[in-house]
């Protein structure tokens, strides 16, 4: 597996594909695995680096505070530490905040950006559901098992866990099975989703920008759409129609087809 060291911690990911690079930034909770059902399609045209950030998956997991900018410094040292000069950028939810960080701070190692169920700055709304997460982790002692049953229903539609339940639990057992997060670093990770606040930050990103929100999503809903086009100039915006929090699972065909669309059309 392959491991870089990074600032203070050594961080590992997993790369595959060819073409340009694309940096992948999972959400909270999550390791690199979170974009299986992307990497397999994006490494048709893309070098996919999927990424553990600190906290996660089998990167360190020093003590925090953690910060959305300083998992952005994380990036920007992990493509240094591969020699990376650019790459395209992409992250869902907390990966979004961090892509946006990235961008701003590092516009010279973004080529194109892409932000998924993003938000420039916590507002009360998402600062209380993130709150409740972090209180079924402490209940039950358990980070999947919170995001099983405490952040899953926040990130698909009721029809989903009502036509394919057998999905459901097919995700389930693969949030089981993959690196156990311990608490003390999913608080630090959450904390960072509590503090984060790009607003000031967002004038500064220069590259292609597609800002995408599922429609049925109340997490990030399409309230934070307009203080992201109004801050970022030139973005683009797509809307899934029968998507609540987490597209990528939730209608994977379409969200691959259209987020594909754009990246490709920013290579060269």
């Amino acid at each position: 597996m392959p491991k870089v060291r990074v600032n203070d911690i050594t961080m590992h990911y997993e790369q595959e594909g060819s073409g340009e690079p694309l940096l992948l930034i999972p959400y909270l909770a999550a390791d690199n695995a979170c974009y299986a059902f992307q990497v397999a399609e994006y490494a048709k045209h893309f070098t996919c680096i999927s990424v553990d950030p600190r906290g996660a998956g089998e990167s360190d997991k020093p003590a925090g505070p953690y910060s959305t900018e300083q998992f952005a410094d994380d990036m920007a040292g992990l493509l240094q530490a591969l020699g990376i000069e650019r790459a395209h950028v992409m992250g869902l939810s907390l990966g979004a905040a961090v892509g946006m960080w990235l961008a701003a701070k590092y516009p010279a190692r973004v080529k194109s950006l892409s932000l998924h169920s993003a938000w420039p700055k916590t507002d009360p709304f998402l600062a209380a559901v993130v709150t409740g997460w972090q209180v079924i982790a402490k209940g039950l002692g358990s980070v999947p098992e919170m995001v099983i049953q405490g952040i899953f229903p926040w990130c698909f539609t009721p029809e989903l866990y009502a036509e394919r339940p057998d999905f459901i639990e097919a995700l389930s057992a693969f949030v089981r099975g993959r690196p156990v997060q311990p608490l003390e670093a999913f608080m630090s990770e959450s904390n960072a989703v509590l503090a984060h606040d790009a607003q000031s930050q967002l004038g500064a990103i220069q590259a292609p920008t597609l800002i995408t929100f599922g429609r049925r999503d109340n997490v990030t809903s399409t309230r934070f759409a307009r203080p992201l086009q109004e801050g970022i100039a030139g973005a683009e915006t797509l809307i899934f129609e029968e998507c609540a929090h987490a597209p990528i699972y939730e209608r994977v065909d379409e969200f691959n087809e259209k987020t594909l669309a754009f990246l490709r059309r920013q290579v060269g």
